[in-house]
């Protein structure tokens, strides 16, 4: 029955969207917030184990062509609900340390995942609205759940009048799409497209809600005032698996809906924001001296890096974007984790760069991790970020984008430098008093090591003579 293999191949966000609806009813009812952690854990583990089998199932379409399943559907829903999952285990201790620790904080990232989820599945023009819709309503609430705070208010708010803007351009693209094709549906819409100025205002339209989205420049302002005024943890889930979920929606986007004749058109113009994304995400970053609006910055330069394997529109091009945003997800989560240990301390202000003097000899194991995730996303290897870059790279010169990939590579250089900083910081400045850190709960201190683990085992893991993810990602567009 068609029902039944519709709900199958959306497995993994059928039981997200039911965790969180027994979240809620639990938060209702229950009021126990240890049980509404437990049962959110447990949803997103579930979740990630169906998408991970079906990694190497059948790939198709569903639900009438609105959603498709198996390939890099499966794998982009990985990925997403990985980093929802890691946020939400590292979270606990931060939440409880800040007065945050509330049922709904996880049922609205419970939620959210439901979005993103359909956002890496949509293969429809109204699918992909409803999800990210679904997804940034959640996000708003989250990026105001500090709202006592002045930089929490200021988040909630520039947020959401910056997010409602966006839609207004999508959803004005989407009108202009249907318009000059009649379908909504990526695949018939590909086939009915033409040049008339209207599907070019539309695509047009559409790709600047997307750019939003990701961060990219000129539509990025909003990143580091949200990045700073949200709880650390949640900033995580922010910075990692919505991106990715729009990432993975902007590549089905271009390679079924503005396939061949009409996805060259917009190379040029994602090779621009590309550019420019790089130069002003890392030249920004540099001059900045709170570590999470470094980190917002240094997230718009890597959103520039995914631009310039979107720009090659090649198998490899899409393959190394894949890799890239599975890279992405482990060290910047594990970035902002460690930031949040060291947030945990309320008398403290670790916000600022000048208070990790002397932080990688008061606890050195959460030193070198940060270290670890660090050099990472400079894209130093052995670690997981240099492969992500040397993919995206390769695929931008294997396309003849040459210009494009040398100062992609020049402006990751430049990263270095505030990367770079922090562990100057913490281990060649001296520490301006004394004071004691809390210890990392159980399942915070393993998540971040297990973070830390995969950060430098999928750095090194192409040159082991085994069948590595860049070949499982290589398959999907060679089958």
């Amino acid at each position: 029955m068609d029902y039944l293999h519709d709900i199958t191949a959306f497995m993994p966000g059928v039981i997200v969207a039911v965790v969180s609806l027994i979240a809620i009813m639990l938060e209702a009812f229950k009021k126990d917030v240890n049980i509404i952690y437990g049962v959110s854990i447990l949803g997103l583990a579930a979740a990630l184990a169906v998408s991970i089998f079906s990694l190497f199932g059948d790939a198709g379409t569903a639900f009438s062509g609105m959603i498709v399943y198996g390939g890099i559907a499966s794998f982009g829903t990985a990925v997403v609900l990985m980093g929802a999952l890691f946020c939400v285990i590292i979270s606990k201790d931060y939440l409880q340390d800040h007065g945050l620790h509330h049922g709904e904080v996880y049922s609205m990232v419970l939620f959210a995942t439901v979005g993103m989820v359909g956002l890496a599945v949509s293969n429809d023009l109204i699918s992909l609205f409803i999800s990210l819709e679904t997804m940034s309503i959640a996000l708003y609430v989250l990026a105001g759940i500090m709202h006592y705070r002045k930089e929490g208010a200021e988040a909630a708010l520039k947020y959401f009048l910056l997010g409602a803007f966006s839609t207004g351009f999508l959803l004005y693209g989407i009108a202009l799409i249907y318009g000059a094709t009649g379908y909504t549906n990526f695949d018939l819409i590909a086939g009915a497209a033409d040049v008339s100025m209207l599907f070019v205002a539309g695509a047009g339209l559409l790709l600047i809600g997307v750019f939003f989205k990701i961060a990219a420049v000129p539509f990025h302002m909003w990143t580091p005032d949200v990045y700073q005024g949200t709880p650390t943890t949640l900033t995580a889930f922010m910075a990692t698996a919505a991106k990715s979920a729009t990432i993975l929606a902007f590549i089905l986007v271009l390679s079924r809906m503005l396939a061949d004749n009409n996805a060259a058109n917009w190379t040029n113009v994602i090779q621009i924001v590309s550019i420019i994304t790089m130069i002003v995400g890392n030249l920004i970053a540099l001059a900045q001296d709170n570590v999470k609006r470094m980190l917002a910055y240094s997230s718009i330069a890597h959103a520039g890096y995914l631009l310039v394997g979107l720009a090659a529109g090649t198998a490899a091009g899409y393959t190394g974007v894949l890799y890239y945003i599975f890279a992405y997800t482990i060290m910047n989560i594990g970035a902002f984790g460690v930031i949040a240990f060291y947030e945990r301390n309320n008398d403290l202000d670790f916000t600022e760069i000048d208070s990790y003097a002397g932080l990688g000899f008061k606890m050195p194991i959460m030193g070198v991790m940060l270290s670890i995730f660090l050099f990472s996303l400079a894209g130093i290897p052995p670690f997981v970020g240099f492969i992500g870059k040397y993919y995206v790279f390769a695929a931008a010169v294997n396309a003849g984008l040459i210009p494009l990939a040398i100062i992609g590579v020049l402006a990751s250089a430049a990263s270095v430098y505030y990367y770079l900083r922090v562990m100057v910081f913490m281990y060649f400045k001296e520490a301006h008093k004394e004071y004691a850190l809390k210890s990392p709960g159980v399942m915070f201190k393993f998540t971040l090591i297990l973070l830390a683990v995969m950060t430098v085992y999928y750095g090194i893991e192409p040159v082991l003579p085994t069948t590595g993810l860049i070949e499982l990602l290589t398959s999907f567009y060679t089958v």
